[in-house]
């Protein structure tokens, strides 16, 4: 077996990245993507999606979901896409002023629903939840939703949600995951567990090169404990869900550290394969993880890592990112069929 790699979307004119995917009601695979000027630059963006029909051999053009960006006061970041129990697509993406990475408590977040299996979407649904790169919506097994962004506090990130339990009619106040002096922690991925228990992993962005930040709840959400280490360094943006078999995956950009920022700092997409035993552990010595390299950008303006996973009822795995690559100097979307025994024979 090996990894295969297909080309998603490729625009030579406009920097595409920061993708997400979700297996529709009827099969098909949904990915969710910005297109914008570049990376460093956001004077154009918009939301975009593409279907397959075919497991993600070959997918559509890609088409918008939100209106494009120049001219305006704001620009759209980072989406996200899951699939509701009642079969509907649900998209989460954040709204954020210009310059908004130093804006992050003025970044507004929204809901799009799709009925069709994403033919078609709802207008936008504002979630009282201010802050960036917002997490899939999230719904528990006792039907709450959750909805997770970070944002400054303090002088540090902080990552937050509010939660529903009646659909997105009313929402919670928000609620601390994860905050402290020390570290810079956003971009969480959390990951029921079951029994109201829920775990966090957070990318720690101080550019140096941490582990994985891992925070428990035990109550759906509504508190959370102590910030502990996982064994995954360098891991930016984690992205965890359980494969079929009970075992866990977690996709993420390595960021090693030290010196530069694209070309120097992003080149390596990992995937790891780990167990519930260790997400519920208290200490890092009591937690393991198989760690897969998926792929490796070449570009001297590198810049990936940014993910989303399904995994088909026969098992196999297709996962999307981001990559410049030998687009040289423009992101383009990328997609990556295997099937688990890659990690471990």
């Amino acid at each position: 077996m090996s990894i295969e790699k297909f080309s998603i979307s490729r625009d030579p004119e406009l920097y595409e990245a920061w993708p997400d995917a979700a297996l529709a009601a009827d099969g098909r695979l949904v990915c969710v993507f910005s297109e914008c000027t570049h990376h460093g630059n956001r004077d154009y963006t918009r939301i975009m999606l593409a279907d397959s029909f075919d497991r993600g051999r070959t997918w559509t053009p890609k088409r918008p979901l939100t209106e494009g960006t120049r001219n305006r006061d704001y620009y759209y970041n980072c989406a996200r896409i899951t699939r509701l129990r009642d079969g509907r697509l649900a998209v989460s993406v954040d709204k954020m002023p210009l310059n908004g990475e130093s804006r992050t408590r003025e970044a507004v977040n929204l809901l799009y629903f799709s009925s069709d299996n994403g033919r078609s979407w709802s207008a936008p649904a504002p979630v009282p939840l201010r802050g960036i790169v917002p997490d899939k919506l999230l719904e528990l097994e006792n039907g709450r939703w959750i909805y997770s962004a970070h944002r400054e506090d303090g002088g540090n990130l902080a990552q937050f949600l509010c939660y529903s339990d009646d659909s997105g009619k009313t929402w919670s106040d928000n609620v601390t995951v994860a905050r402290s002096d020390r570290f810079q922690l956003c971009e969480a991925s959390i990951l029921p567990l079951g029994g109201g228990v829920l775990a966090a992993f957070l990318r720690e962005n101080s550019g140096l090169g941490y582990d994985c930040k891992k925070v428990l709840s035990r109550d759906n959400g509504e508190s959370w404990g102590e910030i502990t280490d996982f064994p995954l360094p360098g891991c930016h943006r984690p992205v965890a869900g359980f494969l079929r078999d009970g075992r866990i995956m977690i996709t993420y950009r390595f960021l090693q550290g030290g010196r530069g920022w694209l070309g120097s700092w992003c080149q390596n997409f990992f995937a790891a394969l780990t167990d519930r035993e260790s997400v519920l552990s208290e200490k890092r010595e009591e937690a393991s993880a198989r760690i897969l390299p998926v792929d490796f950008d070449r570009s001297p303006k590198s810049d990936l890592g940014y993910s989303g996973w399904v995994q088909f009822p026969d098992g196999e795995l297709y996962i999307v990112n981001y990559i410049v690559d030998d687009a040289m100097d423009k992101g383009q979307i990328r997609g990556y069929s295997m099937f688990p025994d890659e990690f471990l024979l």
